[in-house]
């Protein structure tokens, strides 16, 4: 699994090889398309331990979700509503530009009303009707914590393990050590809600970096064609488009056996891909033999393409075909003024389709191999941003300690892991990293995070760089 192509090679070396290639009588190269367009290869052989998880479900909730408002109940702040946040709470902390500048931090009290739920007992706010119902299946991390403090470098932080662009996303990296499952569709897939606005999403977030091409993100789209360009042309016939691959896959190998460029590999396969998935993506998209009540599990809102409610549904088809991750972008929880109106219509898109997302998978028996994550890139902090009003507030950007859950694939159920300050500014048990968190999510899959590595520019990268700890203790 450590092993790769060199990123360069010695021109005499290289033409040496050539010769060797061609006069024997396999042929690296044909070795090579033979295994790409084998459809039996056996994926799982990068596994260091036996898995619990087979697949991910990972839903992003992007611009940082108010954990105060959802998941942390801290009454203290409703009491001291207005009041000064203690100079002593946040001590030497890191601000944004956004609020470095207040002359006070006005604490805010959540205004909506918080209760237990279930047998775990888990808080819950309002917002969050359908939750209720899950709460005895889903892990709660309330200590969540990054270094990031702006949305696009902790955003990529949580995909990639750096705040940094250009490493492989946490899709790519499980793609890489543990392949696919199914051969007619990727290993890992996309789908982000249409018309959201907020903070943008890039193609990076799930790029594949470093690694191989052919281990990055695709991208469904809502629409008649949710893969860009892979319906035929008019005119071309499903036999025209194989014997145009099958011409396009002989310059190929040629190349290939010319230049040893491991890229023409990738290259070959994923036309192959491609062409397979001309029957397997309409299939898997259409959601027309769906029974209502399925619709009536997610809602409504799921029988239009491209709303969080509609991909949640398709990401249960995707789990179903044994897609490795599916990858879901919610954006719009960015509430730095207007909190309290806008954030009931985020908890509105999201809540129900997320809860019901973990009953189907359960009610399928899926759930026991399907890790299920919900969380944005930070949370919120506990004072207000800006002017503080009896019936408004907004929330700044806050890494110290956040909100996040899991459900499934070998995660303990029903249980809520972390705690923070009565402030909820810090964390005072149990602090669980990104580092951390990626860790473990790798666990989970059947892998060592220590040991998933690939060498580039002279150093291995890992997806956890040097740091990270399994959370031993979510751990069923």
């Amino acid at each position: 699994m450590k092993h790769q192509p060199p990123n360069s090679i010695d021109n005499h070396l290289t033409v040496n090889r050539r010769h060797f290639f061609k006069s024997s009588a396999a042929g690296i190269g044909a070795m090579a398309l033979s295994q790409l367009l084998d459809n039996s290869a056996s994926a799982n052989t990068g596994l260091h331990f036996t898995p619990t998880a087979k697949r991910v479900i990972y839903l992003f909730q992007s611009g940082g979700p108010a954990q105060h408002d959802l998941f942390d109940y801290k009454p203290l702040l409703n009491k001291m509503h207005g009041q000064d946040l203690p100079p002593e709470v946040r001590g030497e902390q890191r601000l944004t530009g956004m609020s470095a500048h207040q002359t006070a931090f006005p604490l805010a009290g959540s205004k909506f009303k918080f209760a237990q739920h279930g047998n775990s007992g888990a808080w819950l706010s309002e917002l969050l009707p359908h939750h209720r119902e899950i709460v005895d299946d889903v892990c709660f991390i309330r200590s969540m914590h990054t270094e990031a403090i702006n949305h696009d470098p902790a955003i990529t932080m949580f995909q990639t393990g750096s705040q940094i662009a250009g490493r492989p996303s946490l899709g790519a990296w499980l793609s890489y050590g543990l392949g696919s499952e199914n051969q007619n569709l990727p290993s890992f897939i996309v789908l982000a809600s249409a018309g959201q606005g907020g903070q943008p999403l890039y193609a990076r977030l799930w790029g594949s970096g470093f690694l191989d091409s052919k281990y990055q993100g695709v991208r469904f789209r809502a629409g008649k064609d949710p893969v860009l360009y892979l319906s035929n042309p008019d005119g071309v016939c499903h036999s025209r488009r194989r014997a145009q691959l099958d011409k396009l896959n002989e310059l190929n190998r040629h190349q290939y056996e010319k230049e040893l460029d491991p890229e023409i590999e990738s290259r070959i396969a994923q036309y192959e891909m491609a062409f397979r998935m001309q029957t397997s993506v309409p299939e898997v998209t259409d959601l027309s033999n769906e029974p209502e009540s399925t619709f009536k599990l997610y809602g409504e809102e799921a029988k239009k393409p491209g709303t969080f409610a509609a991909n949640c549904l398709l990401a249960r088809r995707l789990a179903e075909r044994d897609v490795r991750f599916i990858q879901l972008y919610h954006q719009g929880w960015d509430q730095h003024s207007n909190l309290p109106k806008s954030i009931v219509g985020q908890a509105k898109e999201t809540d129900q389709a997320s809860a019901a997302l973990v009953k189907d998978l359960k009610q399928r028996g899926l759930l026991e191999d399907t890790l299920v994550i919900w969380g944005g890139e930070f949370g919120r902090t506990a004072y207000s941003q800006g002017v503080l009003t009896a019936d408004n507030y907004g929330r700044d950007h806050h890494p110290r300690c956040f909100t996040t859950w899991m459900a499934g694939g070998g995660v303990k159920p029903g249980i809520t892991y972390g705690d923070t300050d009565e402030f909820g500014y810090n964390i005072v048990a149990n602090g669980v990293h990104v580092h951390d968190f990626n860790a473990t999510i790798l666990s989970l899959m059947g892998i060592d995070h220590e040991r998933l590595t690939y060498k580039y520019q002279g150093r291995r990268f890992r997806l956890t760089d040097v740091h990270g700890n399994v959370v031993d203790d979510i751990l069923a």
